[in-house]
């Protein structure tokens, strides 16, 4: 399996994500429970960019997780505008030598 940052692009609806949110987290628990995934939370709001989030995730493909990722509730709800995956490398520091070590 393979490591990948995916960055969600969210909507501007606020109050339908903070409505959706204890779903979507579960979704995303359950992923961790799951070992897919790694880490995950949102970017600090900023006033020139859309509210986002970075999600690493373990994966056998770019498009697995896409398809995946499609049962967020999230994304059922049209709260997510924009997803990108990438295979990711990560060479060094403390979670590339301790507990990313295995995935490398």
């Amino acid at each position: 399996m393979s490591l990948f940052a995916v960055h969600y692009t969210y909507s501007d609806d606020t109050a339908a994500r903070d409505e959706h949110r204890p779903a979507h987290r579960e979704f995303l628990g359950d992923l961790a429970r799951e070992a897919v995934v790694v880490l995950s939370g949102p970017y600090a709001s900023i006033p020139e960019a859309p509210d986002a989030a970075l999600l690493v995730l373990r994966g056998e493909s770019a498009a697995q997780l896409v398809e995946l990722l499609r049962d967020d509730p999230f994304q059922q709800q049209g709260l997510v505008e924009q997803v990108a995956v990438r295979e990711w490398t990560p060479v060094l520091g403390s979670w590339a030598e301790g507990p990313l070590a295995d995935d490398l």
